[in-house]
């Protein structure tokens, strides 16, 4: 769903109700495509999230609260540099384009008044955030854009500003119903009625013009030429109505939701196209709804931008040891006909007499199968037939010796990819920067990962796991990672307290915390539903968790970070939908 130039007309207007006036306070990144600004005023504090995210590109006033890194990049200090303190004096946004300019009071290096402007230009992909001074030229951008790029508008420091190309089409501040009525009809061909709209009105998002088709057609899908002359009146006085309300900025923030309460569109209008397949929620603020709308499906990039590099990671890892675990399955299987060597070394040691040197082969009677059937055995001609024989009985001890070892490399290699699957399952539940950090400082300390040179770096301290409420009033308690299952489970947990775990399934540790009391049904149901819900199975319907008292819980010595082993269990099967 796309921020269109109508919507963002009345988030300016109610950024400048709350902002004229108000000075920068403080300036943060807290990742590479967002910036996020705080303002204080009179009346409070404010902050405005500017995103040149691909597929949620927008500026509004937020109230979530955004992790920043350890860090600030290069255009953030430049702006804390420029910004702070710098009184906003106006928001400008051309016609009914994506994009809004903010215009600072400012003092610079040598204490003069000067005019800064911050420009969120909204266009998908190439959605950017630029600062320009008073001359019109690029101080930074937060993308730069330069020759091997494109040839048509760079975007560089030192650079003059210029405004993206405009669009051939009409603006609904100006245009009026007969002038839309023509575009239409000059199309190059037919259309959905809908695809038509969107192609010729500026300012309007696919739902406003699927909305618009809607009412027109009662329901009923149109194409551009088969209008009839009530159709096109109805066209023209919901246009009206729509043109009024753009002109007058007098929308209401809608939120089209469906049925398994995912948000599906946004709109400054009433939506009316979905039926009784979603559910209309009317919004407090245009902001509001865009922080709801966005909030879930952001913080998911959020955590996939930073962590890519460690799926990267422990995708290479975990794509070398299957590898080798096959490899050395397949020589291991080799190794399983290791008897057959023996055997045939026991032939040729009964038969030497029958045999000399310089033969390639000899037929001898396998008195180990009954019947006591011929076998053909190769022979090495420059070899004595004793000699032959000691070959194959040192064939024999070498297969013998490489299936232990393979065996042992096998299951070690087997707990290490386990162990890397729980480190992955434990990072697709990452939910804030806290959590990668844990992450990263467990895979440094297992070598996964180089410690950065100079100063040893401090691993963050183990944060405290999940807490949740059973119906019935006992604590149950959460791991988020492996480094929290440890300290969950070895010091924080009571050895009467009940441990749970998927069974063969990476997950978090889940204790439920009796205190002395005897746990009720319906708390150790709950905290099986938790655990199974915080585990790779959280998708299937019916997982097994394992449970037992946390004294039947142990580490083995040298183990990794996360891996017990436990005895004296039961196991039940939970739904963790429920």
């Amino acid at each position: 769903m796309a921020l269109d130039g109508a919507f963002l007309r009345h988030i300016k207007n109610e950024l400048e109700n709350r902002l004229l006036g108000a000075r920068v306070d403080k300036v943060h990144q807290p990742n590479r495509e967002e910036l996020v600004v705080s303002f204080r005023s009179r009346e409070g504090a404010e902050k405005v999230l500017f995103s040149a995210r691909a597929n949620s590109a927008r500026v509004h006033l937020t109230g979530i609260p955004l992790e920043n890194p350890a860090q600030p990049p290069m255009l953030c200090m430049l702006l804390r540099k420029r910004l702070l303190g710098a009184k906003l004096r106006g928001i400008r946004q051309p016609e009914l384009e994506r994009l809004l300019h903010f215009d600072f009071d400012c003092i610079d290096e040598l204490g003069d008044r000067v005019v800064l402007t911050l420009t969120m230009e909204i266009m998908g992909r190439y959605s950017n955030i630029i600062l320009t001074g008073p001359d019109g030229k690029i101080i930074d951008a937060l993308k730069r854009v330069d020759a091997s790029m494109t040839s048509q508008r760079l975007v560089l420091p030192g650079l003059t500003y210029h405004l993206p190309p405009p669009q051939e089409k009409l603006c609904m501040l100006t245009a009026f119903p007969q002038e839309l009525s023509t575009a239409l009809k000059n199309l190059p061909r037919d259309m959905e009625l809908s695809k038509g709209l969107l192609s010729v009105l500026q300012g309007a998002s696919p739902v406003v013009c699927r909305e618009l088709a809607h009412r027109v057609g009662r329901g009923r899908e149109l194409t551009v030429m088969t209008m009839d002359e009530e159709q096109a009146f109805r066209l023209g006085f919901f246009y009206q109505k729509l043109r009024e309300t753009v002109e007058d900025i007098g929308g209401e923030p809608h939120m089209a939701v469906n049925l398994q309460k995912k948000p599906m569109d946004f709109s400054f209008t009433d939506i009316q196209q979905y039926g009784t397949s979603a559910v209309i929620r009317k919004g407090e603020s245009f902001s509001g709804m865009l922080d709801s709308f966005y909030q879930e499906k952001d913080q998911q990039e959020r955590m996939r931008v930073r962590e890519q590099d460690l799926l990267r990671l422990l995708g290479n890892h975990s794509e070398r040891l299957s590898r080798k675990i096959n490899a050395q399955k397949a020589e291991l299987d080799q190794c399983a006909q290791r008897d057959s060597l023996r055997i045939m070394g026991d032939l040729l040691s009964a038969s030497l007499y029958s045999m000399e040197k310089g033969m390639e082969s000899v037929e001898l009677s396998n008195f180990y199968e009954e019947g006591q059937p011929m076998v053909k055995i190769k022979l090495d001609p420059s070899l004595t037939p004793n000699q032959n024989a000691q070959k194959y009985y040192k064939e024999y001890r070498k297969r013998k010796t490489a299936e232990e070892k393979l065996t042992e490399q096998i299951e070690l290699a087997g707990r290490e990819l386990t162990y890397l699957e729980s480190v992955l399952d434990a990072l697709a539940r990452a939910e804030t920067e806290r959590d990668l950090m844990e992450i990263r400082a467990e895979l440094k300390e297992q070598g996964y990962l180089k410690a950065g040179r100079g100063k040893k770096e401090r691993p963050p301290q183990v944060s405290a796991p999940m807490s949740f409420t059973s119906s019935d009033g006992f604590t149950i308690l959460v791991g988020r990672n492996n480094r929290q299952n440890d300290r969950l489970t070895m010091k924080l947990a009571n050895n009467n307290d009940i441990w749970f775990h998927t069974k063969n399934i990476p997950g978090s540790h889940t204790v439920l915390v009796t205190e002395g009391r005897e746990p009720t049904n319906t708390a150790m149901e709950e905290a099986a539903v938790l655990a199974a819900r915080h585990s790779r199975a959280k998708g299937s319907s019916q997982v097994p968790v394992d449970y037992t008292q946390v004294r039947n819980v142990s580490k083995p010595q040298g183990a990794r970070p996360g891996m017990v082993i436990y005895v004296n269990y039961k196991t039940v099967f939970v739904d963790p939908g429920e």
